[in-house]
């Protein structure tokens, strides 16, 4: 039965090849686009841990509540951090803007800007690997120095180290003293092109002294963010002369972003795998269509075939294996397109494929191949072997 089977697909090579190409363009669109679903899934989680999972990132939401006008600042980020918060560790606040950042060599737009303390280099991920980070003297005094990420670094020296260089941001001098090790990116920057540089200069030069851009704060282990998360609100909420009814800012944790992420990037994957799912389900189609054809050419065969004997399931089977035979090897060419389309980077997300949709894939084209077959199959089986003769 298998041989009849290969041999019914090799009678007309083109047309087994059409039909070859509908299945295996659906097979490698569910498993490709599930890939980058899943790629783009743990980019951002790669990005939101790289945070730390024992940090929690302040940020004003923009409208105070009645019965205050304060603000978050540098001051706000001191009396958090000297509060005596049992399960924080240490507050860091972030003055953001972005600015061009030029060189003798080269200039970069749209570059950010982060103004900080020494403290954002122990907090965050972002380590030092040539050179050195500023000082708290270096914050007191507001000091032009600056550590900028590994890309910046290249794209203003493409021929020699930034250590030592000076740049300039914004007409502004500064010199760089470190540069970062490689970071993962997060989606929506590249952390590799930042610019980082006390707090003091950069709000001097570029965001004034007013409001900073978020706080972040380190609770003391990964075990004590909930009760830091809470000590940080309720303090806040003091210092600002804020309740919670009116709270001028918003606490959010790595694992609250972690738990956003994930639910948002299973609907997107899920989204992709109908998209991908319907491209197979018309090359399900597209088999119905060619066995229908077959069936119609080879009434002779079938009944030369019911006239020596041939019993019905016999004939049923034949034109179900060659069916699924169409199926599977579109669906095995499918996988190799989509393993080989998971090496390349598409629109900046990696795909990663998931295990199980290897064998989901080539199992669900098998099936939709003898679902569709079914039906010109039992049409073939079901000739009367009279019928067929007359038409030799």
């Amino acid at each position: 039965m298998l041989l009849s089977g290969l041999q019914g697909v090799l009678s007309n090579k083109l047309r087994s090849i059409l039909t070859l190409l509908g299945v295996l363009i659906g097979v490698g669109a569910v498993i490709l686009l599930l890939a980058v679903g899943n790629g783009s899934a743990q980019q951002v989680a790669a990005s939101i841990d790289s945070l730390g999972t024992n940090t929690l990132t302040v940020r004003a939401t923009g409208g105070q509540g009645s019965g205050t006008s304060q603000q978050i600042t540098t001051e706000t980020s001191s009396q958090l951090a000297n509060a005596g918060l049992g399960h924080v560790s240490s507050v860091v606040p972030e003055a953001t803007t972005t600015q061009t950042v030029s060189s003798t060599n080269a200039s970069e737009t749209d570059i950010s800007i982060i103004g900080t303390t020494p403290d954002y280099f122990t907090v965050t991920t972002a380590t030092v690997a040539e050179g050195t980070a500023f000082t708290t003297s270096d914050v007191t005094s507001g000091a032009r120095d600056a550590v900028v990420g590994q890309t910046l670094a290249t794209e203003l020296f493409p021929t020699g180290t930034a250590l030592g260089r000076s740049i300039s941001v914004d007409g502004s001098p500064f010199t760089v003293t470190g540069i970062l090790s490689e970071q993962s990116s997060t989606g929506f920057t590249d952390p590799n092109s930042e610019l980082i540089a006390p707090i003091t200069r950069v709000q001097e030069s570029f965001s004034g002294y007013g409001a900073v851009s978020s706080l972040l704060v380190a609770a003391k282990s990964s075990g004590d963010v909930t009760a830091a998360e809470d000590e940080t609100t309720i303090e806040l909420n003091q210092l600002l002369g804020a309740t919670t009814a009116d709270e001028p800012f918003t606490v959010s944790s790595a694992s609250t972003l972690l738990a956003t992420q994930a639910a948002s990037a299973k609907s997107f994957t899920v989204l992709l795998g109908v998209v991908a799912a319907i491209s197979l389900l018309v090359g399900g189609i597209g088999v119905t269509n060619v066995m229908l054809v077959t069936v119609t050419e080879r009434t002779r065969e079938i009944g030369i075939r019911k006239a020596l004997g041939a019993t019905r399931p016999a004939i049923l089977g034949q034109f179900l294996v060659e069916a699924a035979m169409l199926t599977l090897i579109g669906g095995i060419l499918g996988v190799v397109l989509a393993v080989i389309g998971a090496q390349f980077t598409i629109d900046g997300t990696t795909p990663v494929i998931l295990g199980f949709s290897i064998p989901l894939a080539l199992g669900v084209s098998v099936a939709i191949g003898v679902f569709f077959g079914v039906y010109p199959a039992a049409r073939a089986a079901a000739m009367r072997p009279i019928q067929a003769l007359r038409s030799i």
